[in-house]
């Protein structure tokens, strides 16, 4: 098992005075207490620390903790300029990189972002997994790639990563075309399913498929993104969770929750509520901390750490997925911010 957390590099998820560089401070404690992996995330919508940025800057600082992306959004940046960053990232860091990717969301969470990259919304998953295809032929060392709509001759030496190959490249989404593309292409699964039971079947289905594309079933790291609260109890973390969900997406919880994996309540209930994740086959966990403020932030990365131990394979097997979440029904995809 392996449990990250995601940094509050967004100002939506800061207090008036909170200093931008507190965010490496928590994320070195976060490190000193037992998270084994530090991950940020990446948008245009809502101002932040830029995500290569944050990890150029956790690399040389953090000294076991991998680092990660939930997710990168590769169009909103020039596909080789990228491949160079990420490549010097796993370098810096010994090779602690993993880069979870997307392609963006329908409505204001993801076509504005395709206008101000200057790139068609039209194709871009296509555009994704070429873009992930030419990062890993510039890190092979390869000097032309043509795919449909990536297309490079005379590709210039590139950097290379620390480890030959490049750093695991995840993906997010759970429909069934991205649960076939992450079989076939992909090093990781990165979801945010509601209900662990959608996680259980879409896992079943990506280890499917990767034995029908000879890929053995452990070539794909099963990880969750999930917000997580500890609080008095789940009421009360309800109401706090509806602060923190209007503040980022601009929706109430009740709304977030059809959407995207939310546990809350208390510390027992959120172990449980991991643990329905564990059962259903999570192995890295990418927890969202829902506080706002750097030292409300603080207060629950302590709270949560304080879970860690609980969250063993062997303690997890035994919870029944069916009971840990209410019923919801599924609704649109929502981006992470």
């Amino acid at each position: 098992m392996d449990i990250g957390v995601l940094l509050p590099t967004g100002t939506a998820q800061w207090e008036a005075g909170d200093d931008p560089r507190g965010v490496l401070a928590l994320a070195l404690w976060a490190e000193r207490i037992g998270f084994s992996s530090l991950f940020v995330n990446d948008s245009l919508i809502s101002p932040r620390i830029e995500a290569l940025t944050m990890l150029a800057a956790l690399a040389p600082a953090t000294e076991h903790a991998h680092l990660g992306t939930g997710a990168l959004l590769p169009f909103l940046r020039r596909p080789v300029q990228v491949a160079q960053s990420l490549a010097s990232i796993d370098a810096l860091s010994g090779g602690r990189l993993a880069v979870a990717v997307g392609a963006g969301f329908p409505g204001r969470f993801g076509r504005p972002m395709y206008t101000l990259s200057e790139l068609p919304w039209e194709r871009r998953f296509r555009r994704l997994d070429e873009t992930v295809a030419l990062w890993r032929a510039l890190w092979a060392g390869d000097t032309s790639f043509h795919g449909e709509l990536v297309r490079f001759d005379d590709l210039p030496p590139a950097t290379k990563p620390f480890r030959a190959g490049g750093p695991p490249i995840w993906l997010g989404g759970a429909t069934p075309a991205a649960l076939s593309r992450t079989a076939k292409h992909y090093d990781g699964w990165l979801p945010y399913p509601p209900d662990p039971a959608d996680y259980r079947s879409g896992l079943a289905t990506i280890r499917e498929a990767a034995a029908l594309a000879g890929r053995p079933a452990e070539a794909v790291t099963p990880a969750l993104f999930v917000t997580v609260r500890v609080d008095t109890d789940e009421a009360a973390g309800r109401s706090q969770l509806d602060v923190y969900s209007r503040a980022n997406y601009g929706m109430p919880l009740e709304e977030l929750r059809t959407i995207q994996a939310v546990v809350t309540g208390t510390a027992e209930q959120v172990a449980a509520g991991l643990g329905a994740y564990i059962a259903a086959g999570a192995r890295h966990l990418v927890l969202r901390l829902g506080a706002i403020g750097l030292a409300a932030q603080e207060e629950q990365l302590d709270r949560v750490a304080a879970l860690i131990d609980r969250l063993s394979v062997a303690d997890c097997a035994a919870w029944d997925h069916t009971s840990a979440a209410p019923d919801r029904t599924p609704a649109r995809p929502a981006p992470r911010t």
